[in-house]
């Protein structure tokens, strides 16, 4: 199979709005102090900028289900496919503790190890090169099962077993585990709801086998229905998401109370939001070629490469702007939960973070053409498929 430009415009474009989550996160100016979506401390600016961002861990992880499918067609041989996702899988997970936290904290001594969206990706890719005999449909209902049914787990815990209680929060729910003093783990993608999505991904790669035509219509159907479910789910108020939505002070933060649900698991709700809205992406992305869908692409040929520097050029850039505004190397704090922002006030406000934000997206934009031409250059490089 060709690459298809729906896929590469829509991971693309959650790419870009990834970078606006992560400068904000490093150099927003109550980024360490508060949450963006505590209704009680937050603006609707702020709120809209964090809630923009819940697209893009999903959507990365339903398109890298997609791609295993995809990977999987290229060839008739089994055995070389599932070599190839189990070894990527694996990869992903050793990138993810090694360049992807220290990127994230800068802490030599890697006080914190987190365990974030490419652990989650390896994960799946590694479960899915043991599924391959498996028919895409009974995959994809495996996978909607656990997206559908998770929520019902998440009060699980073994508070008297650190053992057990280490396992259920890695498969299931969000969670800190102090290991010692000076080093700490943090659970911030549980596998197994991460896993259902990359499984529905995996099942859904059957549809990018028909013409544009037909994926443009199922895909808007499958959008519009998962927004509908969406709506009505979390209308009632019983069911799929731990956040209870409630009448607030006006009408806006009544409705940012409607939109706020979990992300650390991603619950049902979480789900069908965001994926309703990819599918509805890749519905408009179909049979699109202009300037601006060539721009987003260019980010969307090139994912993992692209996460990797964006993520160091942030940080480098948050330590930019604390020796602009007066810090020094003394100031700087690292350890257990702590990627050098000082105790002292610092950060700046969010026209700025915007700024910044598009800022680096243009730095970014030379490297990803450049690099996505040479891996398209020396196919014959087979490395060049794990990057």
């Amino acid at each position: 199979m060709k690459r298809i430009h729906s896929i590469d415009f829509t991971r693309g474009l959650v790419m870009v709005i990834m970078a606006l989550d992560h400068v904000r996160d490093m150099m927003h100016v109550d980024s360490v102090s508060q949450s963006p979506t505590n209704l009680q401390t937050t603006t609707p600016e702020l709120f809209f900028t964090r809630w923009i961002t819940y697209l893009c861990a999903p959507t990365f992880v339903f398109l890298s289900g997609v791609s295993a499918y995809i990977s999987f067609k290229r060839t008739s041989d089994i055995g070389a496919a599932r070599l190839f996702l189990l070894s990527r899988g694996i990869w992903l997970i050793v990138l993810e503790f090694t360049v992807v936290n220290f990127g994230l904290w800068f802490d030599f001594h890697f006080s914190t190890l987190i365990m974030e969206v490419i652990c989650a990706i390896g994960f799946g890719l590694v479960v899915l090169s043991l599924l391959l005999k498996f028919h895409p449909r009974n995959i994809a209902i495996a996978g909607l099962i656990i997206i559908f049914g998770h929520n019902l787990l998440q009060g699980i815990s073994f508070p008297n077993n650190p053992v057990l209680s280490f396992f259920a929060s890695v498969l299931f729910s969000l969670n800190f585990f102090s290991v010692t003093p000076n080093f700490g783990f943090l659970v911030g993608y549980p596998l197994i709801p991460w896993l259902g999505i990359t499984l529905v991904g995996y099942g859904c790669g059957q549809l990018f086998e028909l013409s544009p035509g037909k994926r443009k219509k199922i895909f808007l159907q499958i959008g519009g229905l998962a927004l509908l479910l969406f709506v009505i789910i979390r209308f009632t108020n019983i069911y799929g998401d731990p956040i209870k939505w409630s009448t607030q002070k006006n009408m806006i933060f009544t409705f940012l109370s409607f939109m706020n649900f979990t992300k650390y698991p991603p619950s049902l709700l979480f789900d069908l939001a965001t994926l309703g809205i990819t599918f509805l992406t890749l519905s408009f992305a179909e049979g699109i070629s202009n300037r601006v869908s060539k721009f987003f692409i260019v980010y969307g040929k090139v994912p993992l490469f692209y996460f990797i520097v964006h993520m160091y050029l942030i940080h480098i850039s948050m330590f930019v702007m604390l020796f602009m505004q007066g810090f020094g190397v003394k100031d700087f704090q690292f350890g257990p939960l702590q990627f050098g922002r000082p105790a002292a006030p610092s950060g700046i406000g969010l026209p700025a973070i915007y700024a910044v934000w598009i800022a680096v997206i243009l730095v970014l934009y030379p490297l990803c053409k450049w690099y996505g031409k040479y891996k398209q250059q020396h196919r014959d490089n087979k490395w060049l498929r794990y990057l």
